[in-house]
């Protein structure tokens, strides 16, 4: 006689609607401080008052960095709403039309940054080794946005969300590095190289995050799946 028992296993708690919230808030949290300075500085040259320093750098064409904020807003912004699984559950409609929104926003930020990195003058107090980091970090987004949307493509839906979560993790590098340039000044001191590998350091940080975060998920799906599975006798 066959007989089916399921197997019983120590289930992981799920993330509920509240954790899935929390995380949203703490990426657009991470968002608020670029973001902000962002928009003074768009602000300040529609020809509102200068509440940051002039940067003469866009004062005569300041499109790739009017694109480049922009795009940066809307990827962060929307992004984060993403990672709250009952909102995707509940909006699935709205989930598909965001995510196409993203990738076209996600190619703006990275079409953008390309164009501030090799074509205007460097930032004042950075040095090669960020300007070869900035090179490597953008098409690696553009690599993760491609992924992601053949992934989804071909109804990978694990695949899919693992590379848009590595681009969502790159684009927010400006936001981890009001934290990895504090730490670095601390305990490096200041610099131009201290101070792009503290800028260049937060891209790893982010990285190591939305890996862990993968396999995080991975590890669910596999226990989800196990616990549905019937032992035969």
């Amino acid at each position: 006689m066959i007989i089916r028992e399921p197997i019983h296993r120590p289930a992981r708690p799920r993330p509920d609607g509240r954790s899935g919230w929390s995380v949203a808030v703490g990426l657009i949290v991470l968002s608020v401080i670029p973001l902000t300075a962002g928009a003074l500085r768009l602000i300040q040259l529609a020809g509102g008052p200068a509440v940051r320093p002039a940067d003469p750098r866009f004062d005569a064409f300041p499109t790739a960095l009017v694109l480049h904020i922009g795009g940066s807003a809307v990827f962060a912004l929307v992004g984060a709403f993403q990672f709250v699984p009952r909102f995707r559950r509940r909006h699935r409609n709205w989930h598909r039309r965001a995510g196409r929104i993203l990738v076209v926003t996600g190619f703006l930020v990275v079409a953008s940054a390309l164009w501030l990195t090799l074509f205007y003058e460097a930032p004042p107090g950075t040095g090669r080794v960020l300007f070869v980091v900035r090179l490597v970090v953008a098409p690696a987004m553009a690599v993760c946005l491609v992924q992601g949307f053949l992934a989804i493509r071909r109804r990978d839906v694990a695949r899919h969300r693992a590379w848009m979560i590595r681009a969502y993790a790159l684009a927010l590098g400006a936001g981890t590095q009001v934290v990895t340039e504090g730490v670095g000044g601390l305990v490096f001191g200041t610099g131009v190289l201290a101070g792009d590998l503290a800028k260049g350091a937060a891209w790893i940080v982010n990285l190591a995050v939305a890996e862990w975060v993968i396999r995080r998920q991975r590890v669910r799906r596999s226990d989800r799946a196990g616990a549905t599975v019937g032992a035969v006798r």
